[in-house]
């Protein structure tokens, strides 16, 4: 059997364990959300992000540590910021035919999406002026801006979580397992996605690299996707189970983490500051990430009340993705 097909038979068979695992994952961290009296938002933002964003983590270790890729570290991050917010146009196509996503959504989401905002903005702040604040060693200050923002998010959101936890009761009998349980079989299932989801970026680059692929646009954007898929199936397994809020959560928390993901892979970039190795190409999928996002906080905010297939919110985030993808085509 030709190497093109034992990674396309190993790209299928980790998809098909992230596909199990994550409708698992989404299961077990709405029952501990139940039973624990947590908001479903925030499990989405803290738990299940941390866990679905492993592909960009460790896509960006290997970019900067062994393939000497700054470049790519950097693509891959804000090409999955993209496609996340993406999904939620996704979701929004598989969810009540006539509701829209957005209108059922917690108004307490426009936390972590205006911190995504932020986040953003810093990294296009970075990606134009890589030296205006200088280094620390050989880390770019603007790294530490990253942690430092992800650190107030991170507060923020438990703060605001725990203030809307006067309003909820934790619902112990409501489950036929045990809170042990529900713990033990979310971190199996979650070590489990990992590990398929560490897998993920190999067999994506290989197949990308034999099928010709490579380093054209096609290949960044298929090696963008591939590292998404994980908020993908855990998205839509919260869609059918009825958790919008786990889901949409699990959005724009993969968001605020892949920007940590960034000075990570920044600290271990020991050459200098990892944007000064970056094309300033980059600029596009940070500002059109920046503008989807706000469509976002506008929908939820506004909740409207009908569609047709798509809601007006989803469908011009889906209308901007499209078009900055056009755009990077063009200028690459």
């Amino acid at each position: 059997m030709s190497t093109l097909y034992l990674h396309i038979l190993g790209f299928l068979t980790a998809t098909a364990v992230i596909v199990v695992t994550g409708s698992q994952l989404s299961k077990y961290g709405d029952m501990m959300a139940g039973i624990l009296g947590w908001g479903k938002m925030f499990v989405g933002i803290i738990l299940l992000a941390s866990v679905t964003s492993m592909p960009e983590l460790m896509n960006g270790i290997s970019s900067v540590v062994i393939l000497d890729a700054p470049d790519l570290a950097v693509g891959d991050i804000v090409g999955s910021c993209a496609f996340n917010i993406l999904i939620i146009s996704i979701m929004d196509l598989f969810y009540d035919p006539k509701k829209p996503l957005t209108s059922v959504a917690q108004t307490g989401h426009v936390i972590a999406a205006s911190f995504g905002i932020i986040l953003l903005s810093l990294v296009g702040f970075a990606i134009l002026m890589p030296d205006i604040f200088g280094t620390i060693i050989w880390i770019g200050e603007f790294s530490i801006l990253f942690l430092v923002f992800y650190l107030i998010a991170i507060r923020v959101i438990f703060l605001y979580d725990k203030k809307e936890s006067n309003h909820r009761e934790k619902n112990k009998n409501s489950y036929p397992l045990s809170l042990k349980q529900v713990i033990l079989r979310y971190a199996l299932n979650s070590v489990v996605l990992m590990a398929a989801a560490m897998l993920l970026p190999y067999f994506g680059e290989h197949l990308a690299e034999k099928s010709g692929l490579g380093q054209s646009f096609f290949g960044t954007l298929f090696i963008a996707a591939s590292t998404s898929l994980p908020e993908v199936v855990v998205s839509l397994a919260a869609i059918r189970l009825g958790t919008i809020d786990l889901a949409i959560g699990n959005i724009f928390g993969s968001n605020i983490f892949n920007i940590a993901i960034l000075a990570l892979d920044d600290i271990l970039y020991t050459k200098g500051p990892i944007f000064q190795y970056t094309s300033p190409n980059h600029i596009i999928p940070v500002l059109g990430t920046i503008i989807i996002t706000a469509i976002g906080i506008i929908g939820i905010v506004f909740k409207e009340e009908k569609k047709w297939k798509l809601a007006i919110d989803t469908a011009l985030i889906a209308i901007v993705y499209v078009l900055m993808m056009v755009l990077l085509y063009y200028v690459k």
